[in-house]
């Protein structure tokens, strides 16, 4: 069991031993972490989420209410669950048919949210900070700083780090009307001044 000086668990949480739990983070009513989870430093975990055995989060992931995380999910820093999010590990399920040893990763790059009631079919990757509109449903691969939104989800744009949709000129330039922060759209793909790169 970790050290509960070092993180808040309220007392109806259930924390599993051999789960690892980063300094900092809070973990609220009735949430269950199981055997082998892993939280980084400063999560924060709602009331009455499930966090099953092998998933990963990173530092300061937010956790909102009713979230299920099912095994083979990994969240990267920073990422945000909105209330209701529900992970799947296996896309032909059948009761009478164990498929325990064919889980397929999910994984949501830096920077992802993904808003409330959203279902995150296995094996896709959410580039880094995708935005995933309430109520979609995700069945493929987003692109990094995407829009997505509906069943099934599709793009409808780009948003920048601090989650403001982004509008490119002509040039293929937009602005962070929050930040000031500005991206390039080339090839289909956005980038951050900062970390662009020539093709």
């Amino acid at each position: 069991m970790p050290d509960a000086v070092l993180y808040f668990a309220h007392p109806t949480a259930v924390l599993d031993e051999g789960c690892r739990i980063g300094k900092g983070c809070r973990i609220w009513h009735f949430s269950h972490l199981m055997t082998g989870c892993q939280l980084g430093p400063g999560c924060s975990i709602g009331q009455n989420v499930m966090i099953a055995p092998g998933v990963v989060l990173g530092q300061n992931v937010k956790v909102q209410n009713n979230v299920s995380l099912y095994s083979g999910v990994t969240c990267a820093d920073d990422v945000f669950l909105g209330p209701s999010v529900v992970f799947t590990n296996v896309r032909n399920p059948r009761s009478a048919v164990p498929r325990r040893d064919q889980y397929q990763p999910t994984v949501l790059e830096r920077g992802v949210s993904v808003g409330a009631n959203s279902t995150i079919v296995c094996g896709v990757r959410l580039g880094e900070y995708a935005f995933v509109g309430a109520g979609s449903v995700i069945t493929r691969d987003v692109p990094a700083y995407a829009l997505v939104y509906g069943n099934p989800a599709r793009q409808h744009g780009w948003m920048s780090r601090q989650g403001h949709r982004l509008q490119f000129n002509p040039e293929g330039i937009a602005v962070c009307p929050e930040s000031k922060e500005q991206y390039q759209l080339q090839n289909n793909k956005v980038f951050p001044f900062s970390t662009r790169t020539n093709p």
